[in-house]
């Protein structure tokens, strides 16, 4: 798949999403303005739809660096680390990403946004107190590389939209029990009940969705564009293996953010959560550096 082919089949998936998490939303504001015999369960639906994807598309990279507590950094602060993406963006021809830090000693970074003039690479503190300048250079290259393949759009949308059905979850089943003054609100209950148990037994469905849209291929992908900007590939090898011998995850991350991530922000010990290794959307670091050790 060529550069360009990989662009359109991303934004084809963009709105793929956009359309069935509107009418997943208006299904079930239906189905409650059915059980309740209110029509404004349905209009309230529509429109939370239609604003959730507004959101969604334009602002799902700032609720992302939002949900992961990135900070935006200036030059002057981290002179190194903006003087090596600036030079990566000469060599790539993109304009320079906003750059912000997440204060987390667990050595990672992720891009966001919705195109390569609005987009985002967060770093966090531990990345760069522990890799050196090559290694640092390998993990921006390959950050770049989703934004110049626009894998950057999908992954944000699909994380705050992700989000969205979790808390949507929760509501249904808040919502269940929060009256119980006649038969007819008591049936209203049970059925909402029904609903947000619905969604949790589908969280699995969602997170096989996303791993169809977001492919383990796109961090080998990445990879090797990043290897081919920095010419450099060990660089991106040593920073692999630093990054996944850090014996400590993220401190504050989730499921529905984790595949944003350069490596997964989860460490073994967590991969026991079923949820965590249902979401696993990075190929194994071995296969990566196997990969990469292939272009040398």
């Amino acid at each position: 798949m060529t550069l360009y082919q990989n662009i359109a089949s991303n934004t084809r998936k963009t709105w793929g999403f956009l359309i069935l998490f509107f009418f997943l939303i208006s299904g079930v504001g239906y189905s409650i303005s059915v059980i309740y015999g209110q029509p404004g369960f349905l209009y309230f639906a529509v429109v939370y739809a239609l604003v959730s994807n507004f959101v969604s598309y334009w602002y799902s990279d700032k609720i992302v660096l939002a949900l992961n507590r990135a900070q935006k950094i200036d030059q002057s602060s981290h002179r190194e680390v903006f003087n090596l993406l600036e030079n990566l963006c000469i060599a790539t021809g993109l304009p320079v990403p906003a750059l912000y830090l997440i204060n987390d000693e667990s050595p990672n970074a992720f891009a966001a946004g919705r195109d390569e003039h609005h987009a985002s690479i967060a770093v966090t503190t531990g990345l760069l107190s522990r890799l050196n300048r090559t290694e640092l250079e390998g993990v921006l290259a390959h950050e770049l590389s989703h934004v110049k393949n626009r894998d950057i759009l999908l992954s944000t949308v699909v994380a705050v939209l992700v989000s969205v059905i979790t808390i949507l979850a929760d509501w249904s089943i808040r919502f269940s029990f929060m009256s119980r003054n006649d038969d007819r609100k008591r049936e209203g209950n049970g059925a909402m009940l029904i609903i947000g148990l619905i969604f949790i037994i589908l969280s699995p469905v969602v997170a096989t969705i996303i791993q169809l849209a977001i492919s383990r291929k796109r961090e080998f992908l990445a990879d090797s564009s990043g290897a081919l900007i920095t010419r450099y590939p060990d660089g991106l090898i040593h920073a692999l293996e630093k990054i996944s011998a850090y014996p400590v995850g993220m401190a504050h991350t989730s499921t529905s953010t984790a595949h944003l991530f350069f490596a997964s922000p989860f460490k073994t010990k967590d991969l026991k959560n079923f949820f965590v290794r249902i979401f696993a959307t990075h190929p194994a670091v071995e296969e990566r550096i196997k990969a990469l050790q292939s272009m040398n």
